[in-house]
């Protein structure tokens, strides 16, 4: 199901991502996506903050639950080199750019830096239909444009991230905006989905 706000509302205040933190702040981009998440801001991300998480932006309880089972189980023991096993399957979000799969669009680099060049070859290799958006079958055909062989852990991480988003925030037309695709990489698009939801939720 796509989420109940129009586009227009959503595109709100995208891209203003860290505006609220420290000047001294020197979180990188995936930092900032991943740390919606830590909802006590305490630099660790535990699963129900995930659940949270995904309550908050509008994702039903099965995919609250399963996402933040697969993510933390996928990810936890990547963000904490050197550390034993938690019970409790923590992420540092120091360490996120640790956890990058395979596969992916490439637009986050090895630091969690964005890539402003790959963010755009995605729209304009894909985006055939509509110049700066995607439809379910271009999204799928960048998926598979992106597989590197055998590796099956990064072609379901992949698939399972963008499909969320594309399930999430397609408009009702079926289109994945790329404004919209841009606020998820720098993590502004969560916090508005947050405070669009909050009025509706009292």
């Amino acid at each position: 199901m796509a989420f109940s706000m129009p586009p227009e509302a959503l595109l709100e205040g995208v891209g203003d991502a860290g505006a609220a933190k420290p000047s001294g702040s020197e979180q990188s981009v995936l930092e900032k996506h991943v740390a919606f998440f830590d909802r006590n801001h305490d630099g660790i991300v535990y699963p129900w903050e995930t659940f949270e998480g995904f309550r908050a932006i509008g994702a039903g309880y099965l995919l609250s639950m399963t996402g933040a089972f697969l993510i933390h189980f996928a990810l936890s023991s990547k963000t904490r080199p050197g550390k034993c096993p938690s019970p409790f399957f923590p992420i540092e979000v120091k360490n996120i750019h640790l956890a990058k799969h395979g596969s992916d669009s490439g637009v986050y680099d090895s630091d969690g830096r964005f890539i402003s060049l790959k963010f755009e070859e995605i729209f304009r290799k894909f985006a055939r239909t509509h110049g700066n958006a995607l439809t379910s079958g271009e999204l799928m055909a960048m998926l598979k444009a992106n597989r590197e062989p055998q590796d099956y852990k990064g072609w379901i991480g992949s698939w399972t991230e963008w499909m969320t988003l594309y399930n999430l925030c397609k408009d009702n037309n079926g289109l994945l905006r790329k404004e919209i695709v841009k606020g998820v990489y720098d993590g502004s698009l969560f916090e508005r989905m947050e405070r669009d939801r909050k009025p509706h939720r009292k």
